[in-house]
């Protein structure tokens, strides 16, 4: 198997996939290539099995579509998207609505701007729940398109979240909130840090794994 090989000060050897599907090995400086080439072949099957999932993930973002009468997922429900007479868009809290004859690439992209303005106020209004019960206060709550990130805190303690998150579940954004909160008592992820999320979210080891599950649902949908 194809690899790209670096090397460094480091003890043991790992194998990372790359966005574009090929090889990393990292190892150790003075381990032998003939032992490199044993380890990668023992990891064979762990390796075209991410692959193949990985393939089908880019499959499944090409053909990503939104027409009317499909569903999209808002804190973990679907909802139906429907046609509704008129030059509006929106969510009623049942349906998002939109004017009709739009084609898909203009359904999603009206949709896009509703979920960035839902977004807008379910995420100030959780970070302020959160901020009285973990006496911090932020100094901006602002919503973005970032695509591998969800929340960021900055040294001057603004919080900035992906729209996308509006997405997921509760349990899933309430855990980003906080940890982003988190972030204006410690700037890091030390100790003290996760120390103050388990004070909020003593479950929130299992949050972590829903986050990554629906990211990788994400990774199959095409909203940009």
């Amino acid at each position: 198997m194809e690899y790209t090989l670096i090397r460094s000060k480091r003890r043991t050897m790992a194998i990372h996939i790359k966005r574009d599907m090929t090889l990393e090995v990292r190892a150790p400086l003075k381990m032998p290539k003939t032992e490199i080439d044993r380890f990668v072949m023992s990891k064979r099957g762990w390796i075209e099995r991410h692959l193949a999932e990985m393939e089908q993930r880019a499959r499944n973002k090409a053909e990503f579509s939104v027409n009317y009468n499909d569903t999209v997922s808002l804190q973990g429900r679907e909802y139906p998207v429907t046609a509704r007479e008129g030059n509006r868009a929106g969510f009623d809290g049942q349906r998002f609505f939109l004017p009709p004859g739009l084609s898909p690439d203009e359904i999603k992209r009206v949709i896009v701007q509703v979920y960035k303005s839902i977004a807008k106020r379910i995420l100030t209004n959780k970070v302020m729940d959160y901020s009285k019960q973990m006496g911090v206060m932020p100094t901006a709550v602002k919503v973005n398109s970032a695509k591998t990130r969800w929340g960021s805190c900055s040294a001057k303690n603004s919080i900035n979240f992906s729209w996308r998150l509006v997405m997921a579940d509760d349990d899933v954004i309430n855990y980003v909130v906080v940890h982003e909160l988190a972030h204006i008592r410690e700037h890091n992820h030390s100790e003290r840090f996760w120390k103050v999320v388990a004070s909020v979210l003593p479950d929130y080891k299992g949050r972590q794994k829903k986050l990554k599950e629906f990211q990788l649902k994400l990774a199959g949908e095409d909203w940009d």
